[in-house]
C-alpha cells in the first residue's frame, strides 16, 4: 500500500489549510483516501486534487457547504453547471446591490448639489387606475402586474400624460397600505381591475429623481427635508410620476421619476 499524500502535502498542493481539510473530513465533504488506524494520520491521493480545487474555487465564491456538496454529488454536467450558474447569478445581484449601496453612501457623505424642489398646483382629474392594499415587500411585483393590466386596458385611448402611482403612508410605516397606479387617458375605461379614479386637486412639493430607484430614498429624504425647512405639512399619500421609464429606454441614467408630496402651510 502506498503512503499517499499527507494532509500537509495535500494542503500545499490544493491551497486548502490543514484546518480546513480536517473540517471538510469531519463534515464528509472531502474525506481522505485512508486514515492510519494507529497514528490517525490522514492520507490523500493525487486523484483527490481536482475535486479539492473545485471545492476551493466554490468556497472562494461563497457557495455554502451544503451547495458545494450538492454540486460535487451531481453527476450530470448540465445540472452541475446550472447549480453553479444559479449561485453566480445570486452573487451578481448581490454585487449590484453592494455597488448601489456604496454609490448612495458616497452621495450621502459627500452630497452633490441638492435637487431642485418646486411647488405647483395640481388640478383634479380622472385617470384609469388600479388600486389595492399591498404588502410593502410585494409592491414591485404588484406594480408590474397592475401596470401590464392597465396598459392592456387603455389600448386605443388617447394618452394624456405619463403614468404614476400613489403610495399611502401606512405602506411605509406599517408595511401594508393602499397603492394606486394609473395612466391619464381620455375616457378612462372600466375593465377587469381597471376603473376610472379621481385624483384630487393638491398643492405639491415636487422633485425629480434621476436614474434607477435603488437610491430613491436619498431623493425622498431631501424632499422631506425641504418640506420641513419650509414649514410645510404633508397632506396625503406620496405621489410618483414616471416621466422616463425602462419601457422608454434601457439606459438607467436616463430614467426620471417625479416625487411629489401634497403639502399645506403650517399655522404660525
Amino acid at each position: 500500500m502506498t503512503r499517499g499524500l499527507t494532509i500537509g502535502e495535500f494542503a500545499q498542493l490544493t491551497h486548502l489549510s490543514v484546518r480546513t481539510l480536517r473540517r471538510y473530513h469531519d463534515s464528509g465533504l472531502l474525506e481522505p483516501e485512508r486514515v492510519d488506524p494507529v497514528s490517525g494520520y490522514r492520507y490523500y491521493t493525487s486523484a483527490q486534487i481536482p475535486p479539492a480545487q473545485v471545492i476551493h474555487r466554490l468556497r472562494e465564491l461563497d457557495v455554502p457547504l451544503a451547495e458545494v456538496r450538492q454540486i460535487l454529488d451531481t453527476e450530470d454536467a448540465g445540472t452541475r453547471a446550472e447549480l453553479v450558474a444559479g449561485h453566480l447569478r445570486r452573487l451578481e445581484a448581490e454585487l449590484d446591490r453592494t455597488r448601489t449601496a456604496v454609490a448612495s453612501l458616497r452621495q450621502l457623505l459627500s452630497p452633490s448639489t441638492p435637487p431642485e424642489v418646486a411647488l405647483r398646483s395640481e388640478p383634479a382629474r380622472v385617470v384609469a387606475g388600479i388600486t389595492d392594499v399591498v404588502e410593502q415587500d410585494d409592491v414591485l411585483a404588484w406594480y408590474s402586474e397592475a401596470m401590464a393590466e392597465l396598459d392592456a386596458a387603455v389600448v386605443g385611448h388617447e394618452r394624456l400624460g405619463p403614468p404614476g402611482g400613489h403610495y399611502a403612508n401606512e405602506l411605509f410605516s406599517d408595511g401594508r397600505g393602499h397603492v394606486l397606479v394609473y395612466r391619464p387617458v381620455a375616457d378612462p375605461p372600466e375593465r377587469g381591475r381597471v376603473r376610472p379614479v379621481e385624483l384630487p386637486a393638491a398643492e405639491l412639493a415636487t422633485v425629480v429623481h434621476h436614474g434607477a430607484h435603488d437610491d430613491i430614498d436619498v431623493t425622498y429624504g431631501r424632499l422631506g427635508a425641504w418640506v420641513v425647512d419650509n414649514t410645510l405639512g404633508v397632506d396625503g399619500p406620496v405621489r410618483e410620476t414616471y416621466l422616463v421609464t425602462p419601457a422608454d429606454t434601457p439606459e438607467t441614467s436616463a430614467w426620471r421619476t417625479e416625487l411629489a408630496w401634497p403639502v399645506f402651510r403650517l399655522a404660525p
